[in-house]
């Protein structure tokens, strides 16, 4: 049996994360990737990403976890309960960055969870529930590892190249896991008790209202698509204005269509154009098909349906004026996701035991805890982002909201282990 969380009930003192170390562990990892502009480039499957991940195994194994890695390449540190029949609680979050990242974004949440279980470890407090720590991979290219473990990845996305410069179903073989066992990794809804993350808030609300935690309602959905604008190839210098079909002049439309309309709806739907490439792509032909991403946000699928259908809908007259065709290909879908009413309260009075000042708000970013709300209650536990900064390296966090959003995950995790069953 392990030590008593208050081991005088007529002053209870609460258990704390090491601020300093947790710190410290920020810093290090910040080594993995460094770049000259004092951020990272540790985009999932490098060598920078595996050899961070190695580090934090090393952490995990110290903290007295039984380390392992799935076929999703997830690493999950596993720690015993007293209850033989609970269902396992997890904590965690990622490390992998986008090009030219943070510090912050991902590994807040990994590191604070890697202290919990140091804490845990070093005070001998054993838990109810079995714990599961998960550094998830590549959430950055698509939240792979936590949307195997909900069963939502498609065989079609192993092909898509990443930054790496491997697919995703290479860059799992080079991350230990294995793409012909995705299978495995599935978990059945009501098999995890619940999901706890710790993330900057990457915006700026926290920052600009004086608070420290973010108390998340829920996750907004996103879909993805793949739009091909068909026209014909020509030369740019013989062929009149009044003849081409320029599918680049067609796809610009189709752009300015994307920010109008979603800016002008009721709401707070996000769309973006966030990459586009033209073909032959020869200053002197006029392109003839022109491929481009459109990404739709929002926390109620509906209203991702809904705008989509009013895009198509404006494609069509785009192409009948331009002489083009459109064709969409979803290649990715995230779901929204509410977080758990238990959570959220507890989170909150954990919050205020601690002396912090805190708020709800939604998620505007993608995270793995909502693929793992298809599965389980969820929780999530924001920090400010300085300036609202995110995907940058000028991303930043101060040390202090740091620890107080440790200390928030560790006494949530603390009484949920008690209130859940």
């Amino acid at each position: 049996m392990g030590t008593s969380l208050f081991p005088d009930s007529s002053n209870p003192k609460p258990l704390l994360v090491d601020g300093a170390r947790l710190n410290k562990i920020l810093l290090e990892l910040a080594k993995y990737g460094r770049n000259d502009h004092g951020g990272i480039d540790r985009v999932s499957f490098s060598e920078a990403d595996r050899n961070a991940r190695q580090y934090v195994i090393e952490l995990m194994k110290n903290a007295g976890l039984d380390v392992t890695i799935d076929a999703a390449a997830n690493i999950i540190g596993r720690r015993k309960g007293n209850n033989a029949d609970a269902k396992p609680i997890m904590l965690g979050s990622h490390i992998d960055s986008v090009p030219s990242g943070g510090n912050y974004d991902g590994q807040v949440g990994s590191a604070a969870a890697v202290e919990v279980a140091q804490i845990l470890h070093e005070n001998n407090q054993i838990t109810r529930h079995p714990l599961e720590f998960v550094i998830f991979s590549n959430e950055e290219g698509g939240k792979t590892g936590s949307r195997a473990m909900a069963g939502e990845i498609e065989t079609s996305e192993l092909d898509i190249m990443t930054a790496s410069g491997f697919t995703i179903g290479e860059g799992l073989r080079a991350n230990s896991g294995d793409p012909d066992k995705l299978t495995k990794v599935k978990r059945l809804k009501g098999s995890i008790a619940g999901f706890l993350e710790l993330h900057i808030e990457q915006g700026g609300i926290l920052e600009k209202e004086g608070l420290t935690i973010g108390v998340v309602e829920g996750i907004v959905g996103i879909k993805r698509w793949s739009v091909t604008v068909k026209g014909f190839t020509n030369h740019a210098g013989t062929t009149p204005m009044t003849e081409r079909r320029d599918s680049l002049v067609a796809a610009a439309q189709f752009i300015q269509a994307v920010h109008r309309i979603a800016k002008n709806m009721s709401g707070r739907q996000v769309a973006t154009v966030g990459k586009i490439t033209p073909e032959p792509g020869a200053p002197n032909v006029i392109p003839g098909r022109t491929s481009l991403t459109l990404e739709i946000r929002d926390l109620d699928m509906v209203i991702i349906d809904n705008l989509f259908k009013v895009l198509v809908k404006e494609s069509k007259l785009i192409g009948e004026e331009t002489g083009t065709q459109f064709a969409f290909d979803q290649f990715y879908l995230s779901k929204a996701a509410l977080t758990d009413d238990l959570f959220r309260k507890v989170i909150e009075e954990e919050t205020e035991k601690l002396g912090f000042s805190y708020t709800r708000m939604p998620s505007g970013a993608g995270h793995d805890a909502q693929s793992i709300a298809q599965l389980a209650p969820v929780g999530m536990i924001f920090i400010p982002s300085l300036g609202g900064i995110s995907h940058s390296p000028k991303e930043k966090s101060r040390s202090k909201d740091i620890e107080a959003g440790a200390n928030v995950l560790l006494q949530s995790l603390l009484t949920l282990d008690h209130q859940l069953s």
